[in-house]
């Protein structure tokens, strides 16, 4: 998924069951000691260090601070978010953003669901499953997951 303002992609973005995964293409020469990124529960801080904050949002839902993290990967900023309530399917990664409409919020939902079978169950192959209908919601299906 990729989040776009003014034409321009600002980030890209996608999701498993238990985290975010936020990719960011900082400015050419900028290295990983240039950089800040500060992870609360509810919001998201980064930038390079002397300017105003490239990005400083609200996230759609809560996450554990303490195990969320930020690495540059070839380049590219990668900041990982750890959800607070693992198999909740996030519709965008900060409020106000946009976000998936209801087909992409749905095929994010069962895409996530077949993630948390094939966790849960690791000897059966759910690679070809489909659902009938509309999907649970993989973080309340069966009293949810555990952290």
């Amino acid at each position: 998924h990729a989040f776009r303002h003014g034409g321009q992609e600002v980030y890209q973005w996608d999701q498993t069951v238990e985290e975010v995964n936020l990719y960011v293409q900082p400015p050419p020469g900028v290295g990983a000691r240039d950089l800040f990124c500060d992870i609360s529960a509810r919001s998201v801080r980064l930038g390079v260090r002397g300017n105003p904050p490239y990005l400083d949002a609200a996230t759609a839902a809560a996450v554990v601070a303490g195990d969320s993290f930020w690495t540059m990967e070839d380049g590219e900023l990668h900041v990982t978010l750890q959800k607070q309530r693992p198999g909740e399917p996030w519709g965008s990664v900060f409020e106000g953003h946009g976000g998936l409409d209801a087909a992409g919020q749905q095929g994010e939902s069962q895409r996530l669901m077949l993630e948390r079978f094939q966790r849960e169950h690791p000897g059966f192959d759910f690679s070809g499953a489909e659902f009938s209908g509309a999907c649970p919601d993989p973080s309340q299906f069966m009293g949810g997951m555990s952290r």
